[in-house]
């Protein structure tokens, strides 16, 4: 017999700009933009978060993303893990960053009751994550790297690399141009 815990509501996701844990200078935040556990969350100088996006910080760590970053329209970031987004990264609209998942555990349980198992996302600084790419719990992307739309992105990808696919794969290495 599995035990139901009983469902409470996670909030509106309305908030205040005051309620942000930090909020940089000029900072765009579009209409219909939803932020939980707004206390979690740190905005730094110049960021563009665009319509319908969610962010979903939770009760503990917390959701950095750093100066100059673009997030597009509907994406989804969910940083119960953790999310640490460096300068200058360009999100593009629809991508999804998750922080944690449900273990399997065997067929007597079911997975949705497994718990939840918590991986820090870090995205460093220069990068740019295409349209509707999905990055996986405890990925870490390299300064300067460029995935492609629609990839999903399971494993750590090295500095000034391009990645695409599904699951994403090594493309090239990013070179110098004179």
């Amino acid at each position: 017999m599995v035990k139901i815990k009983k469902i409470k509501s996670h909030g509106s996701g309305k908030f205040k700009r005051t309620d942000l844990g930090k909020i940089g200078n000029n900072v765009v935040i579009e209409g219909g933009v939803l932020i939980f556990h707004p206390k979690n969350i740190e905005l730094g100088n110049n960021v563009y978060v665009g319509h319908n996006t969610i962010l979903k910080a939770y009760y503990k760590n917390k959701m950095i993303i750093g100066d100059g970053t673009w997030i597009g329209q509907q994406c989804f970031f969910h940083s119960a893990g953790g999310i640490r987004i460096g300068k200058n990264v360009g999100i593009g609209p629809k991508v999804t960053i998750l922080t944690s998942f449900h273990p399997e555990k065997g067929i007597k349980i079911p997975i949705m009751h497994s718990g939840l198992e918590f991986n820090e996302v870090v995205i460093k600084d220069d990068c740019d994550i295409g349209v509707g790419a999905i990055i996986l719990p405890g990925v870490k992307i390299g300064k300067g790297v460029q995935v492609g739309a629609g990839s999903v992105v399971t494993k750590n990808i090295p500095d000034f690399e391009v990645w695409a696919g599904v699951p994403a794969k090594f493309l090239r290495k990013r070179v110098a141009k004179k």
